[in-house]
């Protein structure tokens, strides 16, 4: 009800029904990117600002990428340079809640303002094509025989990709702690490293390593979601190892903005994830719709930092 009052209030209601354009809610957005170029929180990012252009919820888009350490470099530079403006946003998700965790970090997701939990995404175990790891299960024996001499390449350090690899290795029997990880600030420089065989496997995204796995320069072996995303290419829970994980991304505004400007951002989020060309979008990329907001994603994030950081404890990734 409260949802159908402020669209007719706007005027967006029958605009969003016609697919008439509508007047820009905002006139200029800064988006944020704690990562460099590339990635998935820079996709997040650009995928909202394509959406809401051509929507025309939204007018012009200024991006700003600072990264390192799973964003934790750029979080303390939005949380004092932006505090207070209503039309900033910050594209951030799990992997940062992991990075403060690890890093014990004085600056969180506690300085910032939730705005929208936006998508799901499942990991992928690869192998560079000339491995001699042929699918998963090699690279399970090899892992349980010698995991400190089977280096795997991932996100930064206390992401997903790392806790995937710490939960496969107490799958196995082994320690956390005995992992030879290799944290990397973005896809393009793990990819590199995967493709050089630099490393002997590599866990990220399944977007992040698509092209390269359709080239055929990376082997698949396994995917981290509860189902099979991709027909051909195994779970982890189908080789016998009980593990399933996802990176969450989301978009936070800056501290210090008022309930009514919150309300505007979050509005602005429902409105494009209701729209065709998002759902669309998210088809396309291989992302999975996790929309919350409001309430529902406050209580997703306290939950969410509560279940991380038991898992950093447990796995020897956090103090």
């Amino acid at each position: 009800m409260q949802r159908r009052m402020v669209l007719a209030a706007t005027g967006l209601a029958p605009l969003l029904a016609t697919g008439a354009r509508a007047q820009p809610r905002f006139a200029n957005i800064t988006m944020f990117i704690p990562a460099g170029p590339g990635g998935g929180w820079d996709g997040l990012g650009r995928a909202i600002e394509q959406v809401a252009r051509q929507a025309g919820l939204a007018g012009n888009f200024q991006f700003e990428n600072v990264g390192g350490a799973g964003g934790i470099v750029g979080l303390p530079r939005f949380v004092s340079q932006r505090r207070g403006r209503p039309d900033a946003l910050m594209v951030a998700g799990s992997v940062m809640v992991g990075a403060v965790l690890t890093n014990r970090s004085p600056i969180g997701l506690a300085n910032v303002t939730p705005i929208a939990r936006m998508t799901q995404e499942v990991g992928v175990v690869v192998v560079p094509a000339q491995s001699d790891i042929q699918d998963i299960a090699g690279l399970l024996a090899a892992l349980r025989a010698n995991p400190g001499g089977t280096s795997v390449a991932g996100g930064s350090a206390g992401g997903t990709d790392h806790i995937t690899l710490g939960l496969i290795l107490k799958a196995l029997g082994r320690s956390a702690r005995e992992a030879s990880y290799v944290a990397f600030a973005g896809g393009g420089p793990a990819q590199a490293a995967i493709l050089g065989a630099q490393v002997r496997a590599g866990i990220s995204g399944y977007s992040e390593f698509a092209e390269q796995i359709r080239s055929g320069r990376m082997r698949a072996l396994a995917t981290t979601g509860e189902h099979r995303s991709d027909p051909a290419i195994p779970t982890l829970k189908e080789a016998g190892v009980d593990v399933v994980t996802a990176n969450w991304r989301g978009v936070f505004a800056a501290p210090g903005i008022n309930a009514n400007q919150r309300a505007a951002l979050t509005a602005l989020m429902t409105d494009i994830n209701a729209l065709p060309a998002w759902r669309e979008l998210l088809a396309t990329r291989g992302w999975d719709n996790a929309f919350l907001a409001g309430g529902d994603f406050d209580r997703f994030l306290a939950a969410d930092i509560a279940t991380t950081e038991t898992i950093l404890k447990d796995l020897g990734l956090a103090g």
